[in-house]
Formats: structure tokens, C-alpha cells, sequence
């Protein structure tokens, strides 16, 4: 097993509005692609999160070799128990997932 931020090419998180977020993973490669499309599940991504799996979305970009999830933040970006601001730090978290 590998940790996903060895397979990839960049984990990335960031705000999608004040209410979401979304994790961009770059595979760079059609082979780490397969392997993470395969390998990391939306259940997973939402375990990790404590996010209802009903309301996380994902995008499979073939194309772009590119995993995408959005999720509801936590909490409201900004509000007094915000943690992150700016949503860069959920990438850490995602980027550690063992991977077959």
C-alpha cells in the first residue's frame, strides 16, 4: 500500500464558496488515474471528512487525469470556529489515504 500523495502528482483543496469544498487530486498519469479513480471510494472521502455520503459529489475527469470531490464545509467559512479559512488544509488529510 502507498499513501495517495506518492502516487499523485498534487492533492488540492480549497474553498468552493463559503458552504463547500472541493479536493482536486492530479493524478498526471492515466495509470495513477485507474488506480485512484479504483482506489478511493466516496464513502471513504466522507468518512474521513464525518461528511453525509449522500451529499458529497464527485467528478471522475478522464481527460485531465483528475479527481474531484465537494463537500459542505463544516463549518461556514469564517465563522468564529473556523478552523481554515481558505480550505488548503483538507488536502494534507486526503493526500495520507493508503491506496492499493
Amino acid at each position: 500500500m502507498s499513501e495517495l500523495g506518492q502516487i499523485v502528482q498534487k492533492v488540492r483543496s480549497k474553498n468552493a464558496g463559503p458552504f463547500w469544498l472541493t479536493i482536486d487530486i492530479f493524478c498526471g498519469s492515466s495509470e495513477a488515474f485507474e488506480q485512484v479513480s479504483k482506489g478511493v471510494s466516496t464513502d471513504r472521502v466522507a468518512a474521513l471528512f464525518r461528511a453525509d455520503p449522500a451529499v458529497v459529489k464527485r467528478f471522475d475527469i478522464a481527460a485531465l487525469n483528475v479527481v474531484k470531490f465537494s463537500l459542505p464545509r463544516p463549518t461556514i467559512q469564517g465563522a468564529r470556529d473556523d478552523r481554515d479559512m481558505h480550505g488548503a488544509g483538507w488536502a494534507a488529510l486526503v493526500a495520507e489515504l493508503d491506496i492499493n
